[in-house]
């Protein structure tokens, strides 16, 4: 058994979803996809451009941000910015992630406690 290839696999997983809710965050104000990319980066969750723009697209067609391009600068950036909804599901998600990531904390504690007695 490759326990490599199943905890990277189970990682991809758990990114994904953790990946929407950061970018909904980050882009309470306005960021070019790049920009985007070193602010997660900084905060040490790499993610790579070719996830990120198809992620960026499938939140605007749901309705979650929208983008407007800036052109007043030599090279034109399309930034992006969460809407009215992307708000709510935001603050949605985050009461949701934290209770979950508070109880996964709390089980994952007790099979510790239990493990080193």
């Amino acid at each position: 058994m490759n326990h490599d290839d199943i905890v990277s696999g189970l990682v991809q997983e758990l990114r994904r979803g953790t990946l929407i809710l950061l970018a909904l965050n980050c882009l309470q104000k306005p960021m070019y996809g790049y920009n985007l990319v070193k602010e997660l980066q900084n905060h040490s969750i790499p993610i790579e451009a070719n996830t990120l723009y198809p992620l960026m697209r499938r939140l605007e067609s749901q309705g979650l941000l929208k983008s407007e391009w800036e052109t007043s600068e030599s090279k034109p950036r399309k930034y992006y910015k969460i809407t009215e909804d992307g708000l709510i599901v935001l603050k949605k998600t985050t009461e949701q992630w934290k209770a979950f990531s508070n109880n996964v904390d709390k089980l994952l504690s007790e099979e510790e406690n239990k493990n080193d007695k």
